[in-house]
Formats: C-alpha cells, structure tokens, sequence
C-alpha cells in the first residue's frame, strides 16, 4: 500500500516528459495499478500537446498499455470519448502538411525527404495505435453495444477516408518523386486496409435492439454512410477491399432495415452502385479487347484471361447487390428509377447487336452477358410493378444518344414479354399511359414501342440481327429488329386482357399515321395479328374505320398510303359476309369511295365481292369517260378522271380477269392515249398522273393493244423531257418499256416505235438518281432477256459507259467494295436525310393551310377555259392526233409512197392554216 502511494505521489509531481519516460517502462500489473491516476493526465497531455511525435507516443503508450485494463464499460467516457477526436484532427493536420511540403519534394533535398517520411511513418503508427483499439474490443468476451464505443467507428472511418483519398491522390501528387516515400505510402495503404477489415468485424458483432436509441440509430446510419464515402474512393485502389466494403454496407442496411430504411441516403447508394456497375463492365471489355488483340482468346490459362474472369466476377457481384438491393429497398428508390432505367440502357449498348458495342471475342462477350445482364433482368422484373420506374421508361420527353436507341426499343420489348405474369395493377401501369392532367405524362408500352423502333433508323438500315424464337427441332436463327419487335409484340397482344385493346387500337392507329413507312409497317403486321386473333366482327370493324379514314384523308399524303397499306392487308382477313357487305357499304357509284377503292386488291376479296367490284368500276370508268368527252375533253375534270383510271387498275391487276372486261378496259385506254399530247402533259401535272397510269394500265394489257395505241403511248412518252419528269411517271414508263419486251411490233410501225424506244431507255440510263437508274436496268433487263427486236438493244447499248452499266448489273458484279467503316458511315448521312425528311412531311401536315386544298398547286393550277376555248382545244387536237398518224403511215418502211393527191390534199391543208392564223392575228 504504501508503495502505491509512493509511486502516486511521483507521478503527480514529475514533468510530462518524465511521466513518459516513466510509463513506458512499466509493466502491465502497474500500469493496471495506476490506471485511474495516470490515464487522465496521458489523456489531458495527448489533447494539448501541439507536437506529432509526442501525440503519438502518448496514444501508443495509451492503447498498448492503459486500454486493456479498462472495463467494458469505462471504455468509451476513459478514453475513446475524450482521446480519438484529437487523433482525428492531429491525422488531417499531418495530410495539410504533406500537401503544403510536396511540391519541394526530391532526390537532392533530403531533409525534407526525411521529413516526409517522418510523417508518413506517424500516420502509420496512428492507424497502428487505432487497430490496437479494434483488436481489444474485438477480444472481449462480453457482449458489445454501440454505446460502448461511440466514438471509435467515428475516429476510424474519418482517418481511413483521409488516407485512402491520399493514397488515390498519390501518383498525381508525388508525380515522379512517388519512390522516394513509395514504401511508407505502400505500408499505410497495408495498415489502413487492415484497420477497415477489423473495424467491419466489430460492427458485425454488434447487434442493435429494437428498442434502440435515436443516437443510436443515428450512429450505425452514419456508419454506413462514411463507408459508402470509402467505396466511392476505393473503387480503384483495391477490388477485394471495394467489394466487402459493398458487402457490408448492404448487409448492415439489410439487417437494421426497419430502423435506419428511412434515414439512409438510397439515391446516392443506388447510384454508387451503379456507377460501379458501369466502371466494372468497361473495365472488362477493355480486357476483352486487349486479350483479342494479343491473340489470347483460346488461351483460358493465360494471366490476362484470368484477370477478365477476376473482373467478371466483380460485375456479376455489382450486378447482384444491386438487384438485391433494389429488392429490400424499392419503395424509397423512386428518385432513382430514372438512373436504374439509363443503367440498363447503358449496359445493353455495351453487347450486340448495338452498333456501339466493342469488337471482342465471342466467349467473353457471352461470358460477361450472362454475368451481367441476367441479373439485369431480374432487377427489371422486381421494377415492373413500380410507377416511378415505368414513368421514366415511358416518359414521352425522354432523351437520350443515338446509341441508346436500340437499347431502349429492346427494353421495352422485354417488357412486353414480362407483363402476362404481372398483377393487373402492373398491366394496366404499362399498357394503358396516364390517364388524368394530374398525372405524370407516360406513353403506353405500345406507343413507346413504336417511337423507339422508329427512332432505331440506322439499325433498321444495317441491318442489326437478333436471336430468333426457339422453335421446336430447329435451330435458333437470327431475324431483323422489325421481325423481333413484331412477334414479340404479337405475343403480348395474344395474352393481353380485352379490356387494354382500347389502348393498344390508339397506339396502333397512332404509327400508321406517323411519317416513317416501315414504323407504320410493324403497326400494319401487328395490327393484322390483332384482327386474325380477334373476331370477325372487330376485323370488320376495324376496315370500316379506316376506309372512312380514308375518305377524310388529303390526296398524296403519307396517311393515305399507310391506311391504305392497312386496307390491303385487313381486307384479306375478312369473311365473304363482310367483304361483301363493305362493298355495299363503300359503292363504287358515289364519288367519295373512289379512294377507298383505288388502294386495294381484288385478289384478296371472295368471287362475289371481286364481281361486283370489277362491274361498278367498269360501269363508273365508262360513265366518267363519256362525261369527260361530252364535256369537251376539259382539263378541269382530269383530276375526277384520274380517280377512276386508279381504279380501273385495280381491276386490271386482278388475277382471272374475264374477256369482257380486257375489252372494255382496252376500249377505255385506247380512247384516253388519242387525247394524250406531250406538250400538254409537260405542263399540267394532272395531265402526268393521267399518263402515269396509261402506262401501268397499257404494260399490263400490252398485248391486247392495237399498234397505233403503242405507237401513240411510245410517242407521246418520246416527246416528254425525262430529267422534269416525276419520278413516279418514270417508274411507270420503265413499266411500259419493259412489257414491249412481250410483243412483236408491226413492221410498218417498227420504224417509229423502235428508235423511240432505244432513245428513251438510253435517256433514263443518264439519270443521276442510283433508285432510278436501279429501276432503268431492272427494266432494260426484262427487255432484253424476252424481246424478239434485238436491234433495240445494239442501239441502246452504243457508249461503253452504257454498256458497262448493263452488263455489271446483269452479271451481278459490284463496282466497288464498301469498308464496313465506311458503309457505316454512308448509313449515318442516309439516316439523316430520312429523319429530315419524316419530319418535314410532319411539320407540312402540322401547319394550318392558308389556302383551301386544290387538286395540284397553285402555281402549277391549269388556267381556266372558256367554252369557245374548250371547242378549239378539241378540234386542234383531233387535227394533231390525224396529222401525227399520216405521217406514221408515211415514215413506215413497209408503206408505199403516197399518191400525188396526197401532197396535193397537205398543200390545202397548209393554205387553209396559214388562213386562220391570219385570221387569228388581225382579230388580236
């Protein structure tokens, strides 16, 4: 007893640096003695102590040889409470110094290289002296609360954040000079990378009651938010110490979820995550790459094969804990959605067949797929259900790169495969849209489809390649995007409620109506699908919508032809009950229904239905075409007769058309060539789709053409400059020339058809435009492989230039061979130039008209014509149509020489012309 006095009695008289040196020479039974008296004086002197060194022997000599005495409960208010803030306050200082003192930093300057690592060698000792703290309060065998060691994890974590964010720094910050205290800075990464793993260790041991604190609670959320700080930092230091740090952090939420769910920051952990995410699988496709450039694929034993699978490993673990994650954690993450749906997109543009995606081997690429986006699509199942999510798949404003078009149509086609096992609630969130002003402006899945697929121009243009269905015994092949998305969506449509087909109709309607055609030809296929699957009735139903669609439609605009190409297509599914009652319906007798009928197929009605077709167009054709010729031939009602010749092809591309019917039809064809004057139709663009479909019409009745119709449709067709012609007048006459191919012309004729027929397709083989050259050899090419006047194809094929052209296209032979880059790149611009082009088609039919509509437009609008002018136009072309005819008879090499009185009768004729232009002129 007295001996302790004594030694009481010293320590309270002796200098700090002698009650130092005093200590440390101690045992531990008196250092247990003296515990209660020595502990606070070491801790007043390490809180005021201004100097490194002695702060750290100070916390040495108090972890090392005071700690272990104290009880469990003294623990936190004896030493970690009133010591460990100033360790944090003395380690950043030991940073600021560092970071003040570096940019002096060399080989040469040794002091304060010696300096440097004098402090270097302290921030390792203080992480030493905090792993002592772990280490105790991990022996004890009594259970530990957190309010035992409040301030422990508090002190740790704020160091470790400090010297990992030093050890990232520090290749920036030592620069070149990161040998010189490369050991230390290697030995503090060790320390701190310990202390960590320790730390987690002990918090694992702890267990919370449900009865905890608020204080409490407060910690363990601080806890893990400190860590999440470290994992953002760590991220590329070290994999192993990354992926346990996210193991712990989301082991801890998961297992305190009911008291801290609400406290913890789930947008900046969700994001971390997938931050995480992103980083690991570039990281791994940068591996891929660098493996399949060094030649390793097959080499599975190789180190850089190995270090793939490493990284694999990492982006299957991200991947996990992220889905697990948004399990636990779902209805608080709704600010997150928005990045949970770009992270899917970000990752799938990483894989084919996104255009985007890097060039790797085929097992790896499969190797990280698996890894990666399995889990990824069960992360999308768990988010079905949730409304934030589906807004922000669905969000009509939503934007984002060219490259993330694909990506996000294939979400959404996943989607649709997904929603026959959802609960009604999740059905009607994606396959209706928002339904109220009050509500978050969403598409409905379909309409999303449809805007997505549309916007994948360049993919369409590729085209990319999918995995198709599997089909019972055969193999899987691949099919084009437009394929998948359909029968995908088909599918969907063949298990969706009754109730959402209203939707599914406004979506389907909605891209028919839009501008690009192969967007409204998915709509077509599926819309079909729609009406094979569903009843009789609502397939009637359907066609009788859009046939008054029709009818309310602007001429030449793309709505008609989609609408039109959703006719063809439904008309064929009907049953002869209604096919025959949508033709009594829709007469061909009332003005209006012509363009209904002008875009369909006879093929595709029952017999009765086509008969009676086939007669009211006959009878109508016949009707319009005796108005027309009572009138005066008035150019005014060429537009009324335009619609009915439209019609009149359709009877025409029939199958089985009868005898009757050729005959009337050749009647009215040959009737409407003898008015066709080249010098009108150059002028007037009525008069050009007049001609256009004489020339579809005549190629399909070629060969029961009289020879002066051919020679009056070939002359008139000569006399047209071709470079101002429309292209769709073009493609007709490519028609026409073709099916000349089918026949033998008359010899007195062949004089005139022949040349006239070598000149024009010699003329259309100088067109710039590559589509309609395309069309010119198809044609020239139909021409020639049936025609019995060879002498046609000498005179076309004079020039090398032409003769090269043909033979190329014939043989099949590519002029030149087109990179894949630069194919890529040639796509690029063609995907501009059509999305320019949707969208000024879009914005015309936006704008309010300023006129009322016209058949053509008003600069090109034919004057209007009195009658006296009428009765003159008649009668010169009458005197046109029998001069152009003599002087074919007279050009034929088979026909004798005329009589004199011939030229005697033509000499009149001249007087009596230049008598009425004498007339003319005095009366002007």
């Amino acid at each position: 007893m007295n001996n302790i006095t004594g030694v009481f009695l010293k320590v309270t008289t002796m200098s700090q640096v002698t009650l130092l040196d005093e200590v440390s020479q101690w045992n531990q039974e008196t250092c247990q003695q003296e515990l209660k008296t020595v502990l606070p004086k070491l801790v007043a002197m390490h809180h005021d102590t201004d100097s490194w060194e002695e702060h750290t022997n100070i916390l040495q000599i108090i972890t090392s040889r005071f700690l272990p005495h104290l009880s469990l409960s003294d623990l936190e208010t004896g030493c970690f409470s009133t010591a460990l803030p100033k360790v944090v306050k003395v380690f950043a200082s030991l940073l600021e110094e560092i970071s003040k003192q570096i940019g002096g930093l060399s080989s040469q300057n040794t002091e304060l290289q010696l300096f440097l690592r004098k402090i270097l060698k302290t921030m390792v000792q203080t992480l030493e002296c905090l792993s002592g703290c772990v280490r105790h309060v991990c022996s004890i065998e009594e259970s530990v609360s957190f309010s035992n060691i409040r301030s422990l994890p508090s002190c740790i974590l704020g160091v470790l954040k400090d010297t990992f964010q030093h050890c990232k720094d520090s290749e920036v910050m030592y620069s070149g000079r990161l040998s010189l205290v490369g050991d230390l800075l290697q030995g503090l990464f060790k320390e701190a990378y310990s202390l960590q793993k320790g730390l987690m260790e002990l918090l694992d041991k702890i267990n919370f009651e449900d009865t905890a604190s608020e204080e409490e609670i407060s910690d363990i959320v601080t806890v893990i938010h400190s860590l999440l700080d470290i994992c953002l930092i760590i991220s590329r230091l070290d994999i192993a110490l990354h992926a346990n740090t996210w193991k712990f952090i989301i082991k801890q939420s998961i297992k305190y979820q009911s008291l801290v769910e609400d406290r913890l920051h789930h947008t900046d952990i969700s994001f971390a995550l997938c931050e995480d995410l992103c980083r690991s699988v570039e990281n791994c496709l940068e591996l891929a790459q660098q493996i399949q450039q060094a030649g390793l694929q097959e080499a599975v034993h190789s180190p850089e094969y190995k270090l793939f699978q490493k990284a694999t490993k990492m982006c299957r673990f991200f991947a996990n804990t992220l889905v697990h994650y948004t399990k636990e954690f779902k209805v608080f993450l709704s600010k997150s959605c928005s990045r949970f749906h770009q992270l899917y997109l970000q990752i799938n543009s990483k894989f084919l067949p996104s255009l985007c995606a890097p060039s790797v081997p085929p097992t790896l690429s499969e190797e990280l797929r698996v890894a990666v986006l399995v889990p990824m699509d069960a992360m999308l199942t768990q988010m079905m259900s949730f409304q934030p999510f589906a807004e922000s798949v669905l969000n009509p404003d939503h934007q984002s790169s060219a490259k993330l078009f694909l990506p996000q149509c294939l979400l959404l086609v996943n989607v649709m495969g997904k929603l026959s096992s959802q609960p009604e609630e999740a059905l009607r969130l994606w396959s209706d849209g928002s339904q109220f002003p009050e509500e978050t402006p969403r598409w409905s899945v379909f309409e999303a489809v449809f805007q997505s697929f549309r916007l994948c121009v360049l993919e369409r243009l590729v085209p990319v390649c999918l995995p198709g269905v599997m089909l019972r015994g055969q193999a899987q092949g691949t099919v084009s995007l437009h394929q998948h998305v359909c029968v995908h969506m088909c599918a969907c449509v063949a298990v969706l409620p009754a109730q959402h087909f209203p939707p599914l109709e406004r979506s389907l309607l909605a891209a028919v109506l839009q501008a690009d055609t192969q967007t409204a030809l998915l709509a077509t296929d599926v819309w079909c699908f729609l009406a094979r699957y569903g009843t009789a009735e609502l397939c009637y139903h359907h066609v009788v919508l859009i046939a008054h669609l029709l009818r309310a439609c602007p001429a030449g605009g793309y709505q008609l032809f989609h609408l039109a190409l959703v006719l063809r297509r439904l008309l064929f599914l009907m049953t002869p009950k209604h096919q025959v009652e949508f033709v009594e319906r829709f007469p061909l007798s009332q003005e209006e229904n012509l363009c209904v009928w002008r875009h369909t197929l006879l093929k595709c009605l029952c017999v009765e239905a086509r008969v009676r077709v086939e007669e009211q167009v006959l009878d109508r054709a016949t009707v319009v075409l005796e108005e027309w010729q009572n009138s005066g031939c008035r150019l005014g009602e060429i537009p009324r007769l335009n619609r009915i010749l439209d019609c009149v092809l359709l009877v025409v591309g029939g199958s089985g058309t009868q005898n009757e019917c050729v005959e009337s039809l050749v009647k009215i064809i040959s009737q409407l060539w003898s008015h066709m004057r080249s010098s009108q139709v150059q002028v007037h663009v009525t008069l050009q789709c007049t001609v256009k479909l004489l020339l579809s019409l005549s190629a399909v009745l070629i060969k029961s053409l009289e020879p002066h119709i051919i020679l009056q449709a070939v002359s008139c067709l000569s006399g047209l400059s071709i470079h101002q012609c429309p292209d769709d007048l073009l493609l007709a006459a490519l028609e026409f020339l073709a099916s000349l191919g089918q026949i033998f012309i008359p010899p007195n004729i062949q004089g005139q058809v022949l040349p006239q027929i070598s000149s024009l397709f010699n003329g259309f083989l100088t067109r710039p435009s590559w589509l309609i050259l395309h069309h010119v050899l198809e044609a020239f090419g139909c021409f020639a492989e049936i025609t019995n006047h060879e002498e046609v194809i000498s005179q076309t094929l004079k020039t090398e230039e032409v003769k090269s052209k043909v033979l190329n296209f014939l043989s099949k032979t590519v002029s030149r061979q087109e990179s894949e880059e630069t194919r890529l790149e040639r796509l690029k611009e063609w995907k501009c130039v059509i999305e320019k082009h949707c969208q000024q088609m879009e914005s015309e039919k936006s704008q309010p008209a300023q006129t009322p509509l016209t058949e053509e437009p008003c600069a090109k609008r034919a004057r209007q014509e009195t009658k006296a002018e009428e009765e003159y136009e008649r009668y010169l072309q009458t005197a046109e149509g029998a001069l152009k005819a003599l002087q074919a008879i007279e050009r034929s090499e088979h026909s004798p020489s005329p009589p004199q009185w011939v030229r005697a009768r033509l000499q009149l004729l001249q007087t009596l012309i230049t008598q009425i232009n004498t007339t003319t002129e005095e009366q002007s």
